[in-house]
């Protein structure tokens, strides 16, 4: 049996499998603990409540030549995000064998370093928007996958001079397919050109005449990448995408060749070094959390997996000529996939959602490192080295994997506190709030899966009932203007529209270590939450709790789309407990608090024994209320103002006239 196993080698038929394997590593381990993100939801309501068609005059204004790759995905898929993020798991793997379809033509003597670039490809850890999967997948990862293939076969066509003609043709309509859909890859087409080099160097010689030779070759393409560049330009500047605040003609206006100089520099130092070792520090943040022990054990397992497999891998020797073309193709490819970014002024960073412009330089990172790699002389070092980059990477995706699961598990508990405080609402609602305590949804992501849960019989022709708009990012801009009652409020949701005005309005306010709550101008005013930001504060004289049809029951969650209900726990009975007093059901608040009490469950802010201490108030526990609101302001003196408001609501007895001259509370 060891002797089997010692003597064990791989060849390049298991690249698809390895592939597939380390993309399960990097990418799958999280599946059933993540869901929907950003633009994942409105795709995913549209295609449910409008059909996948609905795709194409949806996207007719912003990059038209995406639908059809999401009319076939959303065709094949339900909106469902598990099975969303184990089809991203499938397609990253296919970016890494479609890659390797690429460059095994370009270099098929060097199948190690091949695989190898590959494999670094597929768990570049510079890139953590994979989890964006519905919106990723069809945006960026389906279309770089047809353009490796058209690198591939134009590899192909040169290799094989009686195939030059068909496969020639097949490369120009990959590429076509490739790039029109987004602008994200648009100067990656010049690496075709140095891959067409590195073959003809092979079999021509001199700089000038392997230049020319190349460029012959190369012109098909260029005529395509020309009328590509042209499209791209009227569309920046004529087209819809403006609505993006993306500018072709603005660039000269707000770079500079050393902000050129700085920002190529910042991405060459992002995608060829930083990125690979960031998880150290990573970990080190973590320590010694369970996400540091699992992440360190994957990291440990995943390396000596590693280095079994490279050091009973097929090996070869690599050629100066090899190593030179890595390291300045790689380098060019990192340049290059960062200039379309840089050209529309937007930033380049980690750990954001900016990181999704990685996308375009994870190739050239993975060249460049495999060409680095290669200057190791002694194997054993190098497929140590090798095999601890790809450890190393796939212990920083986990981390971005738990780090979308904590979102998903904080937009879940949004989503159902929500359903318990409001079973229904008037349509043409509006929700506002200053932000949410979540890193990868908007106001208009978070619109979606609202009008799922209160207008699950939405159908096409019908005006869009419900919106939330954050006032931070949104007041005094384009959607809306100011907070005057009834000033109109329209917003374009890709086909619908929502048509509403700040009267017709609800706050709500979701710390990120409390529970959901409405607020109002009775019960939680402008003056209890004054240490919140006036975005918010200013919303709350608006806001109309009556819009909230409390007799209603609970709105039914898709448990495919929103996931069980959570156990029932404070944020639970508070939130019923604030529906009560909306009803001035005071007994049942009673009843609430008492089952809350004896499961042991407490408030994390005192503000949410509120409704608890009137609900005693008002029935005449006046002991139990007065021993509440001590224990809330012992904890927090700044509740000095709600629990004046509070007891000036109470009928009048002598123990609540007593606290409010202990509170010197205006009268």
């Amino acid at each position: 049996m060891l002797n089997n196993i010692r003597n064990l080698r791989f060849t390049t038929k298991s690249a698809a499998g390895i592939f597939l394997l380390i993309s399960f590593l990097a990418y799958g381990l999280l599946i059933p603990f993540t869901g929907f993100y950003w633009d994942d939801w409105p795709f995913a309501w549209s295609a449910h409540f409008l059909g996948a068609r609905e795709f194409f005059p949806s996207f007719a204004p912003f990059r038209p030549f995406l639908a059809p790759f999401f009319y076939i995905t959303s065709g094949l898929l339900p909106e469902n995000p598990m099975l969303w993020q184990a089809f991203a798991v499938f397609v990253r793997a296919l970016t890494a064998f479609s890659l390797w379809f690429a460059i095994d033509a370009v270099w098929p003597e060097h199948k190690r370093q091949t695989i190898t670039v590959c494999l670094l490809f597929l768990i570049f850890p510079g890139y953590s928007q994979g989890w964006v999967a519905l919106t990723h997948i069809n945006q960026e990862l389906l279309p770089l996958i047809l353009l490796h293939l058209s690198f591939g076969f134009s590899a192909r066509a040169l290799r094989q001079p009686e195939n030059f003609k068909r496969f020639t043709a097949m490369g120009i309509l990959l590429q076509i397919a490739g790039l029109f859909p987004t602008e994200y890859f648009f100067t990656l087409e010049v690496i075709r050109f140095f891959l067409i080099w590195v073959i003809i160097a092979e079999s021509t010689q001199g700089f000038g005449k392997q230049f020319v030779e190349s460029i012959k070759k190369w012109i098909p393409y260029l005529l395509i990448w020309f009328a590509n560049a042209a499209w791209l330009y009227y569309y920046y500047n004529y087209g819809a995408y403006n609505s993006y605040q993306v500018q072709a003609t603005n660039i000269s206006a707000t770079a500079s060749l050393s902000n050129l100089a700085a920002s190529l520099f910042d991405a060459l130092f992002k995608a060829g070094f930083y990125s690979w070792v960031q998880v150290l520090k990573h970990l080190v943040d973590l320590f010694p959390s369970p996400t540091f022990l699992f992440t360190g054990s994957l990291i440990v397992i995943t390396f000596l997996g590693a280095v079994f497999y490279f050091s009973r891998l097929d090996s070869n020797t690599s050629t100066r000529s090899v190593l030179k073309s890595f390291l300045l193709i790689g380098v060019l490819a990192i340049l290059l996939g960062r200039l379309p970014s840089w050209a529309a002024g937007l930033p380049l960073t980690l750990q954001s959602s900016y990181d999704r412009f990685m996308i375009s330089m994870m190739f050239g990172a993975a060249l460049f490192i495999a060409g680095l790699l290669e200057l190791i002389n002694n194997r054993r070092a190098r497929v140590v080295v090798t095999s601890l980059l790809i450890a190393f990477s796939i212990g920083q995706q986990f981390i971005n994997a738990n780090i979308f699961r904590r979102d998903w598990e904080a937009q879940r508990e949004f989503y159902w506190q929500l359903a318990w405080r409001i079973p229904a609402l008037e349509p043409n609602t509006i929700i506002f709030t200053n932000e949410m305590p979540v890193d990868y949804e908007t106001d208009l992501s978070f619109t979606a899966p609202i009008n799922w849960m209160y207008a699950p019989g939405f159908k096409k022709g019908d005006a869009l009932p419900y919106a939330m708009l954050y006032t931070e990012k949104r007041l005094g801009g384009g959607i809306l203007h100011n907070l005057e009652p009834n000033t109109p409020i329209r917003i374009l949701y890709r086909t619908v529209t929502f048509s509403g005005t700040p009267a017709q309005s609800i706050t709500i306010y979701m710390p990120r270590n409390g529970c959901l709550r409405v607020l109002d101008s009775v019960y939680a005013n402008e003056n209890i939450y004054k240490n919140q930001p006036a975005s918010l504060t200013s919303t709350i004289p608006l806001s109309d709790p009556s819009r909230i049809i409390a007799s209603e029951s609970m709105p039914a969650l898709p448990r495919a789309i929103f996931g069980a209900e959570p156990e029932h726990t404070w944020c639970y009975y508070y939130t019923k407990a604030e529906l009560a007093r909306q009803q001035a059901d005071w007994e049942k608040i009673i009843v609430l608090f008492s089952e809350a009490d004896n499961l042991g469950y407490t408030a994390q802010d005192p503000v949410e024994y509120l409704p608890f201490i009137e609900a005693f108030a008002q029935l005449g526990q006046t002991e139990q209320a007065i021993q509440l609101s001590e224990t809330v302001l012992s904890t927090n003196p700044r509740m000095h103002v709600g629990l004046c408001q509070l007891w000036q609501r109470v009928p009048d007895s002598n123990k609540a006239e007593d606290l409010l001259n202990r509170l010197n509370c205006p009268r």
